[in-house]
């Protein structure tokens, strides 16, 4: 019996636990274009290391790193705050793909991709923003009276 117990609690402590933020669909997509962005930087000219390289690199990582900030935030005006900022920060990124595609360190295809996809995240930012308004919203009005 203690054997099957043990068992039990091994197979548990074995089990990799996510955040939470690491559930929403839009911080899963701004860490996979974070990471395919940094993947790309590795193969700008040395010229551009401490200029587009180094802006484009946090621009990218501040959006996940935003909305993970905002997700995990106690209140909901921190949460909205970091949802606001995830969204300045994949405007700034789709600037920087723009500016690597016109300076030809990445082809037209690939900045359309990365921008359509920037695109369907800040939506999905600005869905979840309504989430937390409405949530909000509604929290401020279950203690009042009506009269």
């Amino acid at each position: 019996m203690d054997k099957d117990i043990k068992n039990i609690k091994g197979n548990k402590e074995k089990t990799k636990r996510k955040a939470g933020f690491e559930k929403l669909w839009i911080w899963q997509e701004a860490h996979k274009l974070m990471l395919e962005i940094a993947e790309s930087c590795k193969h700008l000219p040395i010229n551009e290391r401490f200029i587009l390289r180094d802006q484009i690199e946090r621009s990218s990582s501040s959006v996940g790193d935003n909305i993970a900030e905002g997700y995990s935030s106690y209140y909901y005006n921190d949460k909205i705050k970091g949802m606001n900022t995830a969204r300045k920060e994949a405007g700034e990124t789709q600037n920087h793909v723009r500016t690597m595609q016109d300076k030809k360190y990445i082809n037209s295809a690939k900045a359309d991709d990365w921008v359509d996809r920037y695109e369907k995240v800040l939506i999905g930012i600005n869905n979840f923003k309504k989430y937390i308004l409405e949530k909000r919203d509604n929290s401020s009005k279950k203690g009042s009276r009506r009269t």
